[in-house]
């Protein structure tokens, strides 16, 4: 029989944690710095045409190749075709999205009680997905003394066309705290994607994270976001630093057009970790956008955004009936599930559910004011 975890494809006892070197029976997709795609992303058409086929990179091919081939072999939990797709009527454009499926089959969420919960192997993790699921390494070329790789592998219970994971080794074990190391693999994936609508997200525990392995959620996602042009107000400005307002979940926002990611990595990270040590759940999304003071009708994505949302945390389980409120739903993009809830969710529902998650003003302009003395420190 065909080894069913990456343990036995090991040929170790599953109590056993697989050397850092063992994972290296896949292909690799080496890139550098050259193959990113620093002009020529954006929107060049209407929001009202709707999903149109794309110039693709060779990182598209690579996980747009693997991707569908593992759809063909039925290693996800449900087939995903073209999404039924929903633009709700309203300022903000929400993305509403109709995946009975992923409500229905996704894995049962673990039992999460704290930001810091410790890893705990008796859970399920990445060490147990099956061999047949990982996409490629992501291998950063001539970049001595970094982290030269991580696991891209299938979400099998996919929301979107292309969902994938991005996993730090996993044999480190590691919980599902943000590691600059890994965010950098993951501001450098939209850089390598031509296509405007390939996001990058991370939900910390409590912001409904389902596993406690370190992994980021990749994924596209055809159609705009109000998030890639709403204005932000500098908060440091010489680190790109800004608060993102004129959207139903305001966020701290970072910019950067492609140069520092290393910096830009330790930046957000040191906000993140700041959340990790007063307890606040928090969500980040990364997406190609434009410059916070850019005109908000500019179709190029010149740059990339990383929001990052302070939340009310949300431990137990998870509970909105039309939507639970993540990395996309902040973001604006609302896969939804239920056929009653998708025709007759309205943008005002829309905004009042996310808003429920947020901080109250008061602790989010405490924090506000928290972030920018550490930053500037």
């Amino acid at each position: 029989a065909a080894p069913s975890t990456l343990h036995e494809t090991l040929g170790l006892p599953s109590q056993e944690q697989p050397e850092c070197h063992a994972v290296s029976c896949w292909e690799d997709f080496v890139y550098g710095e050259e193959d990113f795609v620093l002009c020529g992303a954006g929107w060049w058409r209407s929001r009202s045409e709707g999903p149109a086929s794309r110039t693709m990179s060779r990182f598209d091919r690579a996980l747009q190749s693997g991707w569908e081939e593992r759809m063909k072999l039925g290693l996800f939990r449900y087939h995903l075709g073209e999404l039924q797709t929903r633009i709700l009527p309203g300022n903000v454009r929400f993305v509403a999205q109709l995946n009975i499926q992923r409500g229905l089959e996704r894995r049962k969420p673990q039992d999460i009680q704290s930001v810091k919960q410790k890893f705990d192997p008796q859970q399920f993790h990445f060490n147990k997905i099956k061999p047949e699921e990982i996409l490629f390494h992501m291998v950063r070329s001539k970049l001595p003394g970094t982290p030269d790789c991580i696991l891209v592998v299938i979400n099998v219970s996919p929301l979107e066309f292309g969902h994938v994971l991005f996993i730090p080794d996993p044999a480190l074990c590691l919980p599902q705290i943000l590691t600059q190391e890994l965010l950098k693999f993951g501001l450098e994936s939209v850089l390598l994607s031509a296509h405007p609508g390939f996001r990058v997200g991370f939900n910390s525990l409590g912001a409904f994270a389902s596993v406690n392995h370190l992994h980021l959620h990749g994924f596209y996602l055809d159609w705009e976001l109000l998030i890639e042009t709403a204005p932000g107000e500098p908060l440091c400005p010489t680190l790109n630093f800004h608060f993102l307002r004129g959207v139903p979940a305001p966020g701290f926002l970072f910019y950067s057009e492609g140069e520092g990611l290393g910096a830009l990595a330790h930046n957000i990270c040191r906000v993140t970790d700041y959340l990790v040590g007063k307890e606040i759940a928090h969500n980040v999304f990364v997406t190609r956008g434009t410059a916070p003071g850019e005109s908000s009708h500019s179709e190029t994505r010149s740059g990339i955004r990383v929001i990052i949302w302070a939340r009310r945390s949300c431990f137990g389980s998870k509970g909105e009936a039309a939507f639970n409120v993540a990395l996309c739903e902040l973001a604006g993009h609302l896969p939804i599930k239920t056929a009653e809830d998708f025709q007759s969710l309205t943008e005002t529902a829309a905004i009042n559910i996310i808003q429920r998650y947020l901080l109250p003003e008061p602790q989010l302009s405490q924090l506000r004011g928290q972030l920018v003395t550490l930053l500037t420190e």
